[in-house]
């Protein structure tokens, strides 16, 4: 197989890029400097797709060895026909090659085996012929041996059909066949292991849906419901389709070995074929499930880091609770801890009026304007105290409640006692919850992507598939904002591409003996960060205020002279960057690609460089939209009234819909078919996590404390 070219063709790209891409990937280039620094050589591919390259590269390449490996094999038993080869060279997948490698496969003991071992296979390969002439009976009573322990003709005919019901069983024909027949009539149903048990699995308690239709979030409900014992599952085709399938295959005439083979199919089917299939089909949906989870996961996961920053301002954080109190911290502009209190908001030890002296005090002598609420226990009632201060103080503060998913893990880990060991346990995750809402990706990048919970059964992920997919958007996104190297955590600088936790860790030990870094070259002081790990993560390391301007943009360092040809050209200095009017207009004056091609780079990385220029120093996440801060509007569940119009953060997307924060305690669900007057086959084609939108009241359930909104504006 030419992998390459089975990617270009995949992806539907130009050979080219696909041949440039690989040869990247295999000179352990990271996907982030791929992304951003290699656009001539891959056509200015985005990392999402890059990583969708390198993962079916990785299969592709998994599945020659293991064709490599059958092959040999076969050669070994000296089994291998041309019909064989071809087979294996032309199978596409792995499930493929295994049926074609079955029949050669050195087998546990079977009943087919110990009939073989008793010499009935010459019996079985008679009986398969058909011939209608043939006696059964007559015939294998010649294969009575009292010694090899076949006593009756009966026993060795059982013993013959045995032999064809396990080489029915091991057809790759046959068998993908079936596989094909469960993937477009096969129903996947459930049933309960006690109906009269209460269990949130009800709705799947007499369960059916087809198997090319079910979508991946209910896979995954009974996947779970099944582990946890509440429901039982099966799949399986229209009664008879699959013995059917045998049957044609194999059975020639209704004579008496014709019939003889009918069984072996019947009992090959039910006992070998039937099994296995249902396992494959079962562990297909389920990979296809999780993966479509790990997406969304990866997506919500995204969003939710990019969220843009609430910069400048003097930050309360609130770590709500109950019989421990409120745990309160004011951090600086930079995230820097000013001062901490604990509060009671809530009974057993309520006392507002100490808990507002305090937070009044904290607002007045440090300049708090923004409050940062977790959405923990005892939230509602400390977001309701908060409402009803800022009302009552003259300085205008408004407050936003983040989500605390991780705070408690983050302030419990070995890096936030390094970060604060003067501080208790519960005081860390007030300062987490704070810096959540002025930097959400550098705070974030502190805690396991599976603890943040934005999305849904992750704890039911393959682990390994999870942390590479989760690891592979924090490294994305922390290296599209890019990192300050003279503030940056040890654990924010590891997701840097060419960077290991070691060399991060050696980076801030550099930065603590020999002061702030004051140019790009000095990292090649840091101990054990050579020539490739500075190629790789230079260009995503920023120096504010250093000797070299460029050195606070994201122009990679081996572009330096082509951004200072350009700057010469324009007529302009250093000093001039940011000045976006004049400089796009001398680079649209001279033409993008033939000042390109004078400078001597491509158009993309000087487009790159033009944009770097006009905004040194940019953080892509202000030109998002500002989350949305309240003041005092906070309302009870009894408020909402159906028809009521409010406008709302996306807290989590999901398969069937979204969860949206309409400020108050509960989150109230859009489901997707209240989205859009469009059909959609998912949420994230029409909403994202932190995003702002306008919602109207369906439907309140006080009982069961449930919302349900739409985002399809009411007929009037």
């Amino acid at each position: 197989m030419d992998i390459n070219k089975t990617l270009a063709e995949e992806f539907k790209l130009r050979q080219e890029q696909i041949d440039n891409t690989v040869a990247l990937l295999d000179d352990d280039k990271t996907i982030p400097f791929i992304a951003r620094y290699r656009k001539e050589l891959t056509g200015s591919l985005d990392d999402q797709v890059l990583r969708e390259i390198a993962d079916r590269l990785t299969y592709l390449r998994n599945l020659e060895k293991r064709k490599g490996e059958i092959i040999s094999s076969i050669t070994e038993q000296e089994k291998m026909t041309d019909e064989i080869m071809s087979a294996i060279e032309n199978a596409k997948t792995l499930v493929e090659v295994e049926d074609i490698y079955r029949p050669f496969k050195p087998k546990r003991k079977t009943r087919a085996s110990v009939a073989r071992e008793k010499g009935l296979e010459p019996l079985a390969e008679l009986i398969l012929t058909q011939d209608k002439k043939c006696d059964p009976q007559v015939e294998g009573s010649k294969f009575i041996n009292e010694e090899k322990g076949v006593k009756s003709a009966d026993e060795a005919l059982q013993g013959a059909m045995d032999i064809i019901a396990e080489d029915i069983s091991d057809d790759a024909d046959l068998r993908k066949y079936i596989r094909t027949l469960f993937s477009q009539i096969g129903v996947i149903s459930s049933k309960a292991s006690d109906e009269n048990a209460e269990s949130v699995y009800e709705n799947y308690y007499d369960y059916a849906e087809a198997v090319g239709k079910i979508a991946g979030h209910r896979v995954l409900a009974l996947d779970r419901g099944e582990k946890e014992g509440v429901l039982k599952v099966s799949v399986n085709v229209p009664e008879g389709a699959g013995e059917r399938a045998c049957v044609s295959r194999y059975v020639k005439n209704k004579s008496e070995c014709g019939q003889l083979v009918t069984a072996a199919c019947e009992d090959g089917y039910k006992r070998l074929i039937y099994p296995s299939i249902e396992r494959e089909i079962r562990a297909e949906l389920s990979a296809n499930a999780q993966e479509g989870a790990i997406k969304v996961f990866s997506s919500n996961l995204r969003q939710l880091l990019m969220q843009p920053p609430v910069k400048d301002t003097v930050t309360l954080g609130l770590d709500p609770g109950y019989a421990h109190g409120c745990k309160t911290a004011v951090v600086d502009a930079t995230g820097k801890v000013l001062d901490t209190a604990i509060i009671y908001i809530t009974p057993p030890k309520k006392d507002t009026e100490r808990a507002k002296r305090i937070l009044t005090g904290f607002i007045k002598k440090y300049g708090v304007t923004t409050i940062s609420i977790g959405n923990g226990t005892a939230s509602r009632e400390t977001e309701q105290f908060t409402a009803e201060l800022i009302k009552e103080i003259p300085q205008k503060v408004s407050y936003m409640v983040v989500s605390e998913a991780g705070a408690s893990v983050y302030s419990a880990s070995k890096l936030a006692a390094e970060e604060f060991p003067e501080y208790d346990v519960s005081l860390r995750s007030a300062v987490s919850i704070a810096r959540r809402l002025q930097d959400p990706l550098a705070e974030l990048v502190k805690i396991d992507p599976k603890a943040i919970g934005v999305g849904q059964y992750q704890h039911d992920m393959p682990k390994a598939r999870m942390d590479e997919a989760l690891k592979g958007v924090v490294e994305d996104c922390v290296n599209s904002v890019g990192v300050d190297l003279n503030t940056a955590s040890y654990s924010l600088l590891s997701y840097i591409s060419g960077i290991n936790m070691t060399v991060a860790k050696n980076i801030v030990s550099y930065r603590e003996e020999n002061g702030a870094f004051t140019e790009r070259k000095q990292l090649m002081k840091v101990p054990k960060l050579g020539a490739k790990a500075f190629e790789q993560c230079a260009g995503f390391l920023r120096v504010r205020g250093g000797k070299n301007p460029l050195d606070n943009t994201a122009v990679h360092p081996e572009s330096y002279k082509a951004a200072q040809a350009l700057i010469d050209r324009c007529g302009l200095s250093l000093a001039d960057m940011g000045d976006v009017k004049q400089i796009a207009e001398k680079v649209n004056a001279m033409g993008m690609k033939k000042l390109a091609t004078d400078i001597g780079i491509g158009a993309p990385t000087l487009k790159d460089i033009v944009g770097e220029l006009e905004k040194p120093g940019r953080d892509p996440r202000d030109e998002l939209p500002p989350p949305l801060m309240r003041s005092g509007d906070i309302m009870d569940l009894k408020d909402l009234k159906p028809g009521m119009e409010l406008m709302g953060t996306v807290r989590n997307v999901i398969d069937f819909g979204a969860f949206v924060d309409i400020g108050v305690h509960e989150d109230g669900l859009v489901h997707i078919s209240q989205m859009c007057d469009r059909y959609i086959k998912h949420p994230l084609e029409v909403v994202k996590v932190g995003e702002v939108v306008k919602v109207w009241i369906l439907n309140v359930d006080l009982k069961k404390k449930r919302i349900s909104l739409t985002m399809k504006k009411p007929k009037a």
